[in-house]
């Protein structure tokens, strides 16, 4: 089985990329932020759900006091459509704060995400010998 096959780290690679669109996404929203009639978009985040299922990997409370899993039903890529805007009067729903926070949180989830892949090759480097 080639490394690029097994299920984690093509999921991560799928948040990798799915943070890289969301951020090309909200600097459309930024760079659009004086034009008339303008809506704000965002994405609606990847659902690993079926991949989980496929890989064996379901999860389980073991514990009532054990946070319960939560279903999601957006499609990968898909745009977000629970967005509540603020309208402002020449119909621009951008506001320069969220989306600015949201970029912040998006840069820090991807290098989030891509230290978590680079760990992970390293670990099957070291069980397979290499360094």
């Amino acid at each position: 089985m080639p490394i690029s096959d097994i299920p984690i780290l093509s999921m991560l690679r799928t948040r990798m990329q799915w943070h890289q669109e969301r951020q090309r996404v909200l600097a459309e929203n930024v760079a659009n932020a004086d034009t008339p009639n303008y809506r704000a978009r965002d994405l609606a985040p990847p659902n690993f759900e079926q991949a989980l299922t496929v890989a064996s990997l379901a999860l389980v409370r073991t514990d009532p006091n054990h946070i319960a899993s939560a279903g999601g039903s957006g499609s990968q890529f898909a745009e977000d459509g629970d967005l509540h805007y603020e309208v402002r009067p020449r119909g621009n729903t951008v506001s320069h704060e969220d989306e600015m926070l949201k970029l912040a949180g998006n840069q820090m989830d991807y290098d989030a995400v891509a230290s978590i892949y680079t760990h992970s090759l390293a670990l099957i480097k070291t069980a397979f010998g290499r360094s």
